[in-house]
């Protein structure tokens, strides 16, 4: 995975937290990360629907749906894609004592525990929102941190 889903999931907590749109410069500074990178970040969470961009003086990024409508595998997929961690090549069909291909006809032992392994973390990620994570943050933090996160992010800069 990525690092670009931990700065994704971030910026969607914190977009929680205000009613206007927030610039990617100051998503990044908030973050002190590069602002480059967390753009393509917030750009494939656009692409995916989750977050709309907003130009002109006054714009920047917002949640386009409710946080416990978007989940954590929703944010995975959006900057990482869907596809499998794990894909297949068929080692058994190598080498000096290759099983020929019509004998492979169901995955073997290794993709099966590698496909249901990803399922499972899916389904996991699936089980979480971006509500969830703000609750949490609360829970860690302190019911006052994304309300100072919140003013920060509102407070024009100098």
């Amino acid at each position: 995975m990525s690092g670009g889903v931990e700065w994704a999931l971030h910026c969607c907590v914190v977009l929680t937290s205000v009613e206007e749109p927030v610039p990617a410069t100051r998503l990044a500074e908030l973050h002190d990360v590069s602002a480059s990178y967390l753009a393509k970040q917030l750009q494939a969470l656009s692409r995916a629907g989750l977050v709309r961009s907003v130009q002109g003086k006054a714009g920047g990024y917002a949640l386009t749906r409710e946080p416990a409508s978007i989940t954590v595998l929703d944010v995975v997929e959006a900057v990482d894609g869907p596809a499998q961690a794990f894909t297949c090549t068929e080692i058994r069909q190598r080498g000096p004592l290759a099983t020929p291909a019509e004998s492979c006809t169901a995955p073997c032992p290794i993709a099966r525990a590698m496909t249901a392994a990803d399922t499972a973390w899916r389904e996991a990620l699936r089980a979480v929102s971006i509500a969830d994570l703000v609750q949490d943050v609360a829970s860690d933090s302190g019911p006052s941190a994304l309300a100072r996160v919140s003013a920060w992010l509102t407070t024009p800069e100098a």
